[in-house]
C-alpha cells in the first residue's frame, strides 16, 4: 500500500499507525449505504423511548425514507426541510440520522432544542436510549462512568467526531464549535434573537460553511403563526414535496388534505377520507397500503437547487398512531375555541394558523363598556397587576384585574406627567404602585406585580434603577421581543448602571409583545352575551368600565394592526404598525399581562383560583365561570380615598 510503502522510506516512529489510519479514514469515498438503510440494519428500539421496541422498520412510516435518505452524504441536498404534523415520527428520522452519523460517516454534528434544558431532556429520552439499544453505537461511545470517557450529557465523542447539543437559547452553544452535521428540532420555538447575537439559525449555520458541499442541515418543526413560522418560511423556499398516495379505489394519486375527512354528525368514530377523483370511502383498513405505496412529489421549484422540503399530516399517521376517528374527535373538541383550534392545525395538520391582523372597532368597545363603581375591582377580579409604558415626559399605568379563564378589567389607567430623567415622577409612580384597589367583596387588593418597559435606550438606566429599589418579585423590568411566541421568555441578567456609577444586577424579562397584541386583539372581538340569554362572558373577555374606558383610550387600545411586508432576505413577515400615534393604553394592557404571566397565571387551574376567592371570603358560586360577573357591586363596597399603604403587598401574601 501506498501509506506503508512511504513509511518504510521515511522510516517508522511511534504512533506511525494511527496516523496512517487516519489518513486512510480521510482519504476513503463517502459511504454508500443509505440512513434509511443503516436504520433497517442497525436501529433497534427499546421499550423506554418507544412504544414499538424491537427493529426499526421504515415500512412502518414509509414517507420517512426519502427524508432520511435526502440526509445521505451521497444525496446532493445540503438543506432537508420537515414541516409536520403531530405522530409521524419526525423526531426518530432525525435520531436515526444521528446514530448514522456515529456508526457511518463520522464527523462534527450540532444538534439544537429550543432551549438548553430541552437540550438536556433530549440526550437523556432520545440520545441515551439511542447509544444504549443499538450495538452500532453503544460500542462506538464510551459509557458515562468517568470525566474523560467524552460522554457527557450534552456531548458523546466517538471515533471520528462528536455530536454536541445545545439549545437555540444559548448563543455561546451555537458557535461553541464548527460542524458538519446540524440537526435543528422544533425551529418555530426558538427565539427571535439570542442573547443580542442575531437569529439562531443563522448562527448554527454559520458553524456548517468551512465544510462547503458536504456540509448537511435538517430543520424539522411543527409550524405557528402564518408569517411568522420559520419552519413555513424554508418549506416554501424549497421544493415543497407532498406524499401522494393512490385511491384503492380508482387508483388516482392525492395528497391527503383535511377538507376530505368527513363523518357523521356527532360520531367521530366513523371518520373516512373521500377520494377527490371517485367520492369513494378510504377507510382507516385502507391506509398502510396506501402509504407503502405513495411517493413523494415536488409541488414548486426551490429557490435554492440544494434545498428540498417536506411537509406531513397527521392524517398519514401509521395505523395505530393517531386514527382518522381520533382527529375528527380532537376537532370537534376545538370547536369555540381559537387557541384550540390554532393548536389543531399547527400540531394535528402541521399547517400555519393565519392570525386575524385587523384591530378590532374602537366605536364597539366603546359601546360595550359596563358600569361599576369607579376604581373598584368587580367580584370576578382576583389578581392586581400594573403595566407601565415610559414616555419622554411621561409615565402612563394600567391596572388590570385578571380571574378565572383569564377574564380581565380595566380598573384604572393614570397618566404621570413628568421628566423619566428626574426623581419626581418615579416618586409618583412608587406612589400609585403603594395603593390599594377596593374589591367588590370588601377587601382591597394591592398590585401584585407591575411590569414596566425598559425597551427605550434613553431612559432603560431610569427604569433599572427603579425596579432595583422596588425589590425582587414587586416590579420586573420587560423588553418587548416580537419573535418570541409566548406571553415571556426566560429572563436575562444585565447589569445596572447610574450616572456611571454600578447599582448591581437585575433581571429583564423578554414580552412577546406580538403574541400578546394577537391574544388581546381575539379578546376583545369578543362578542358581550346578552342579559336575555344569562350565559356566562366567554373566557379572555376584556370588561372595559365607563368611567375609565374613554373614547381617547378605546382608540389606543386598537391603535395597531398586523400587516404582511417583504423581509430584507425576500420571505413574507407580519408586523404590527400603528395605525395612530397613540398607543399608550396597547402597550400597558400587553405589559400587565406579562406582569400576570411571570406571576404563573397561565398555569393556574381551578383549584387555585378557588382558593383565591376563599381568601376574599367569596362563594365559589361567584366566580366568574357562573354568570354575568361585572354586576355593580354592593353598597359596602363603594371606593374610599386612595391612599399610599406602602410599597406593594407583603412577600408572604397578596390581600390587604
Amino acid at each position: 500500500m501506498v501509506g506503508e510503502h512511504l513509511l518504510d522510506e521515511l522510516g517508522r516512529f511511534e504512533g506511525d499507525a494511527e496516523i496512517l489510519q487516519a489518513w486512510r479514514d480521510g482519504m476513503a469515498p463517502e459511504p454508500a449505504l443509505l440512513v434509511s438503510e443503516w436504520a433497517d440494519r442497525h436501529r433497534l428500539l427499546g421499550s423506554r423511548g418507544s412504544a414499538e421496541p424491537g427493529p426499526w422498520r421504515t415500512a412502518r412510516t414509509p414517507y420517512l425514507r426519502e427524508i432520511m435518505d435526502a440526509l445521505s452524504p451521497a444525496h446532493p441536498a445540503r438543506r432537508v426541510v420537515f414541516m409536520k404534523g403531530a405522530q409521524v415520527g419526525g423526531t426518530e428520522c432525525g435520531n436515526n440520522w444521528i446514530g448514522y452519523a456515529i456508526h457511518h460517516a463520522p464527523g462534527p454534528m450540532l444538534a439544537v432544542q429550543p432551549t438548553t434544558e430541552l437540550a438536556k431532556r433530549f440526550s437523556d429520552q432520545r440520545i441515551d436510549p439511542l447509544v444504549e439499544e443499538t450495538p452500532a453505537i453503544r460500542e462506538r461511545v464510551a459509557p458515562a462512568r468517568s470525566r474523560d470517557s467524552g460522554n457527557r450529557q450534552l456531548s458523546k465523542e466517538f471515533p471520528g467526531g462528536q455530536l454536541v447539543m445545545t439549545g437555540a437559547n444559548s448563543a455561546v452553544g451555537l458557535r461553541s464549535m464548527s460542524a458538519r452535521f446540524l440537526f435543528l428540532d422544533e425551529i418555530d420555538a426558538y427565539p427571535g434573537d439570542v442573547e443580542g447575537e442575531g437569529d439562531p439559525i443563522a448562527l448554527a449555520e454559520a458553524r456548517a460553511r468551512t465544510f462547503g458541499w458536504r456540509r448537511k442541515m435538517l430543520l424539522v418543526s411543527t409550524p405557528t403563526i402564518a408569517g411568522l413560522s420559520r419552519i413555513e418560511r424554508e418549506y416554501l423556499a424549497s421544493d415543497q414535496r407532498r406524499y401522494f398516495v393512490p385511491c384503492p379505489h380508482c387508483g388516482h394519486r392525492q395528497h391527503l388534505r383535511f377538507e376530505r375527512l368527513v363523518w357523521d354528525e356527532g360520531q367521530p368514530e366513523t371518520a373516512r377520507y373521500l377520494c377527490e377523483d371517485c367520492d369513494g370511502a378510504i377507510g382507516e383498513q385502507h391506509k398502510a397500503a396506501m402509504l407503502a405505496a405513495g411517493e413523494w412529489r415536488a409541488t414548486a421549484t426551490a429557490s435554492d437547487p440544494h434545498a428540498v422540503g417536506f411537509h406531513i399530516s397527521a392524517l398519514y399517521s401509521p395505523p395505530g398512531w393517531m386514527p382518522w376517528s381520533e382527529i375528527a374527535r380532537l376537532w370537534l373538541a376545538a370547536q369555540g375555541d381559537d387557541r384550540a383550534i390554532k393548536t389543531f392545525r399547527n400540531t394535528v395538520l402541521g399547517e400555519t394558523w393565519q392570525e386575524a391582523g385587523e384591530a378590532p372597532d374602537w366605536q364597539r368597545l366603546y359601546d360595550r363598556r359596563e358600569n361599576w363603581t369607579a376604581g373598584t375591582v368587580p367580584m370576578g377580579g382576583l389578581l392586581l397587576t400594573a403595566g407601565v409604558d415610559v414616555q419622554r415626559d411621561r409615565l402612563e399605568a394600567s391596572l388590570w384585574a385578571w380571574g378565572q379563564d383569564r377574564q380581565s378589567w380595566l380598573v384604572e389607567h393614570r397618566v404621570l406627567a413628568g421628566n423619566p430623567f428626574e426623581a419626581a415622577v418615579w416618586e409618583e409612580l412608587r406612589l400609585l404602585l403603594g395603593e390599594t384597589w377596593r374589591h367588590a367583596s370588601g377587601h382591597r387588593l394591592p398590585v401584585a406585580m407591575a411590569a414596566i418597559d425598559s425597551g427605550d435606550g434613553m431612559t432603560t438606566a431610569e427604569v433599572y434603577a427603579f425596579v432595583r429599589r422596588a425589590g425582587a418579585g414587586r416590579a420586573i423590568a420587560v423588553k418587548g421581543q416580537d419573535g418570541l411566541r409566548a406571553a415571556v421568555g426566560q429572563p436575562a441578567a444585565t447589569e445596572v448602571r447610574q450616572n456611571g456609577r454600578k447599582l448591581g444586577g437585575l433581571k429583564v424579562w423578554p414580552v412577546g409583545s406580538s403574541f400578546l397584541k394577537a391574544e388581546t386583539y381575539g379578546w376583545l372581538k369578543l362578542d358581550r352575551p346578552t342579559e336575555e340569554s344569562g350565559d356566562p362572558f366567554p373566557p379572555g373577555y376584556v370588561h372595559l368600565p365607563v368611567y375609565a374606558a374613554g373614547e381617547e383610550f378605546c382608540r389606543q387600545i386598537t391603535a395597531e394592526q398586523l400587516v404582511a411586508r417583504a423581509g430584507r432576505n425576500g420571505f413574507r413577515r407580519l408586523e404590527w404598525v400603528k395605525t395612530r400615534e397613540r398607543n399608550e393604553a396597547l402597550d400597558c394592557r400587553v405589559y400587565a399581562r406579562a406582569a400576570a404571566a411571570v406571576l404563573g397565571m397561565d398555569g393556574w387551574g381551578d383549584g387555585r383560583w378557588a382558593r383565591m376567592a376563599d381568601a376574599l371570603s367569596l362563594p365559589a358560586a361567584e366566580l366568574p365561570t357562573s354568570g354575568n360577573v361585572a354586576r355593580p357591586p354592593p353598597a359596602q363596597a363603594a371606593p374610599d380615598t386612595h391612599r399610599p399603604r406602602g410599597w406593594l403587598a407583603p412577600r408572604s401574601g397578596w390581600l390587604r
